[in-house]
């Protein structure tokens, strides 16, 4: 079974502990989560008029006197199934502003106004190992992919390690510049001022952070162009992926995050790098940039933070606690560089995101018009969830309860978080299965829209 022994011994435990099968189907229902939050209390549901109790539900005979549901964490690092389930979200999120979603009102139209990918990177802080295109490494090597080396210092004394950690901090002032910028650039070209660009055309984005290997942060985003009202309105004629390319390009170009001089910390202007890439979005003649490629790309950057510069997933507390984490000497020269700048700019809490390499952004944003909402889809999935439960208690699927027809009393106290060790490996294993017979389901969905294609 590969497990020590005392998971091993936890495990048989909990499974021959009375309500197993109970406590199975609360983690089925978690969706496998790592870190399940335990509750205890009760809810009772009356007729509001004639006050005859519907339904009424206590944790007083779950397994544990408990009730689990999902933690909810995007990182992957510590929950790989709610990560899951969020990566899922943004991958809809993402597409419905490619596609359109006419499940959350977002009209297929959408599909015709002109979209890119575009992905703006950090400058250089110094030469690091890598793999480029032609030739080899600048230190004369061959790397293979997964070499530790990789995104490491050349040569550490002349890397800029307060550069890197100081744009990090700052890229998200960066993009904030970025889109007004390109609302100007985009007003330039079209020959209006931006009060004018905002009666006809609108700049709508949903972007997501991703950690380069050097530990430096760079963004992809669909950049959008819509009639003012948003999806829903057509783009004036002028509106184009060729307009669209050079706007974001001279706006990129254009902006610049001045930082004074502190202390013994000499003045610097943070920009963007000059490796910026733009691929316009499929539905073109010529395009293979497909919506569900740039939404899939998205979605994976969305559960992750800084893993690929192998940091850890928490805040330091203490400075000693570094010497006892296992971290590369590049990552941890970044986080240092944190800790050195602290007190030169306290505003920006650089020593509170050091284990974030001073980034203290949001991984995933968007514009308001770019399409559905994280919150509508939570809703969406909450909503079925109890048309379940409702078919379970014997009660209409479609209950509406906009008069008040209902009245819900709850009482919830927090009982604690987490498994134990062998309720972690039958959890994973739960996890696992969940997500296999997802995949297996989504395969077949595919195969079958292929069929029918070719019918």
């Amino acid at each position: 079974m590969g497990t020590d022994p005392i998971t091993l011994a936890d495990l048989l435990r909990v499974a021959n502990a009375p309500g197993f099968d109970r406590w199975q189907e609360q983690v089925r229902r978690t969706g496998g989560c790592s870190h399940p939050i335990r509750l205890t209390g009760q809810t009772v549901t009356r007729d509001a008029k004639t006050h005859d109790v519907l339904y009424s539900y206590s944790t007083e005979n779950e397994p544990g006197g408990m009730l689990r549901v999902a933690c909810g964490n995007r990182r992957a690092s510590r929950c790989p199934s709610c990560a899951w389930t969020y990566a899922g979200d943004v991958y809809h999120l993402i597409r419905a502003g490619i596609t359109g979603d006419s499940r959350m009102g977002i009209s297929g139209e959408i599909r015709q106004h002109p979209g890119v990918f575009a992905t703006l990177t950090a400058p250089s802080f110094g030469p690091v190992h890598n793999r480029p295109s032609k030739g080899c490494c600048r230190c004369g090597s061959s790397h293979a992919e997964d070499e530790p080396a990789l995104g490491t210092a050349l040569d550490p004394s002349r890397y800029d390690y307060a550069g890197a950690v100081l744009w990090n901090n700052h890229a998200g002032d960066l993009w904030r510049r970025f889109t007004i910028y390109l609302r100007r650039e985009v007003a330039a070209r079209a020959g209006l001022t931006q009060t004018a660009l905002k009666e006809v055309c609108r700049v709508s984005f949903g972007k997501v952070a991703e950690f380069q290997k050097r530990g430096a942060v760079h963004f992809h985003a669909v950049v959008r162009l819509d009639g003012p009202d948003g999806p829903d309105a057509p783009p004036p004629a002028w509106a184009t992926v060729a307009l669209l390319d050079d706007s974001i390009k001279a706006a990129a170009a254009r902006v610049a995050v001045p930082l004074p001089a502190s202390g013994d910390v000499p003045p610097r202007v943070l920009r963007w790098g000059s490796q910026i890439d733009v691929q316009a979005i499929g539905g073109m003649e010529g395009v293979e940039l497909t919506d569900q490629a740039v939404a899939s790309y998205v979605a994976k950057y969305a559960t992750k933070a800084a893993e690929a510069t192998e940091t850890v997933d928490r805040r330091i507390g203490e400075l000693a606690e570094l010497d006892k984490l296992p971290l590369p000497a590049h990552t941890r020269s970044l986080i240092e560089a944190c800790r050195d700048l602290d007190d030169a700019y306290p505003d920006r809490m650089l020593w509170r995101w050091a284990h974030m390499l001073g980034f203290r952004g949001h991984f995933m944003t968007k514009s308001r018009a770019y399409s559905t909402t994280l919150g509508e889809r939570r809703q969406v999935r909450a909503d079925f969830r109890a048309r379940q439960e409702r078919r379970e208690r014997g009660l209409p699927e479609d209950l509406d309860d906009s008069e008040g027809s209902t009245l819900t009393l709850a009482h919830w106290t927090y009982a604690g978080q987490g498994h134990t060790p062998g309720e972690s490996w039958l959890a994973a294993s739960i996890a696992r299965e969940i997500r296999d017979n997802r995949e297996l389901a989504r395969e077949a969905r595919a195969d079958l829209d292929d069929m029918e294609v070719w019918a």
